[in-house]
């Protein structure tokens, strides 16, 4: 019998009023870290649930996480819909936060999470139909082992030193030589990118893992992962969880996602070809063209800074769903 798979989301309305005020009781940093964009909202999260419905109907619950408010569409009484709180999964000394390493460190938390599952931004949508093995293979989860160098963004105050972390953590636990021979194929497994491929050859010659490439796409987890990684680095999750706000000495989920890797606990396979991933603040035709033509089985559409004229790409992105998804869910009054 297969193993339950559940998805989880987080979501925040930047435009909440009364978030906007408990927000601005706080010291917040504006730039690329924590900035607008991060809290921006773009009215597709009705797409989100019409492609969850639509394309992964097998999924046994989705878990909403919430800092409180809900769209006014929503349907609260969807028996595959949780709605989780901040408060219900995370230490109350630590909110209010809006460190979204915060909301993500404690997902294992969740009350009633499936052991096995898929954590979603909201800015990540699907597109054409998945199947569990898509996530899962026989129990543990799909992805890509890859190395890939720490690159300095002299754009964020914040996100490279994140990553730097990550490995700092990492570093401690996996000797990286010692694990390249244990799963070797893990590391040159034929269908991988031939970049990537490369990369793997080329960053064996270094003694200690410099960076590690993760998809920007939905990231199949697991409890367990959670637990151990807590259990060997509770001190700096811990101390962590106090920053409102994304700070440098924050660790990422990407933590959690890498540690399975590292332990062997995945299935390999070039989860990359599966994924549209597009800026903004490019040219958004193409972008388009990816959802009226369901050119991938799952899209990221990140937002940046430079994204502009708000309105009018909040409208055509609306059209273009609307032509793929035109029917409500039930997640949907």
């Amino acid at each position: 019998m297969e193993q339950p798979i559940d998805f989880v989301v987080t979501w925040v309305d930047g435009q909440d009023e009364a978030w906007r005020k408990e927000r601005a009781k706080y010291c917040a940093t504006d730039g690329e870290d924590n900035g607008e964009c991060r809290y921006r909202d773009w009215g597709l999260l009705s797409y989100w649930f019409r492609g969850v419905e639509a394309f992964a109907p097998w999924v046994r619950r989705v878990h909403f996480v919430t800092w409180g408010h809900l769209p006014p569409w929503l349907n609260t009484e969807c028996p595959k819909l949780h709605i989780v709180r901040h408060e219900d999964y995370i230490p109350r000394e630590f909110l209010p936060t809006f460190n979204s390493n915060v909301l993500e460190i404690y997902l294992h938390r969740i009350p009633e999470l499936s052991e096995r599952f898929v954590y979603f931004n909201d800015d990540v949508y699907l597109l054409r139909p998945v199947k569990p093995d898509h996530f899962f293979r026989d129990g543990r989860p799909v992805d890509l082992l890859a190395f890939q160098p720490v690159v300095v963004d002299a754009n964020s105050d914040v996100f490279p030193y994140l990553i730097l972390n990550n490995m700092i953590a990492l570093n401690r636990h996996f000797p990286k030589r010692e694990n390249v021979r244990r799963q070797l194929g893990s590391y040159l497994h034929v269908g991988y990118p031939p970049l990537y491929f490369f990369y793997n050859l080329l960053e064996s010659c270094f003694g200690s893992y410099t960076g590690l490439y993760t998809v920007h796409g939905p990231s199949p987890l697991c409890r367990e992962t959670f637990q151990e990684v807590w259990e060997k680095e509770g001190a700096w999750l811990t101390g962590m969880s106090g920053n409102r706000f994304r700070s440098r000495n924050d660790l990422t989920p990407y933590l959690f996602r890498e540690w399975q890797k590292l332990s062997g606990k995945f299935h390999p396979r070039n989860v990359k070809r599966d994924i549209h991933y597009h800026n903004l603040g490019e040219d958004r035709k193409r972008l388009l063209r990816v959802i009226r033509g369901q050119k991938k089985p799952i899209l990221c559409v990140n937002d940046t800074a430079s994204a502009r004229h708000e309105e009018r790409v909040r409208q055509e992105l609306r059209e273009a769903f609307q032509q793929i998804l035109p029917e409500r869910s039930s997640f949907e009054r």
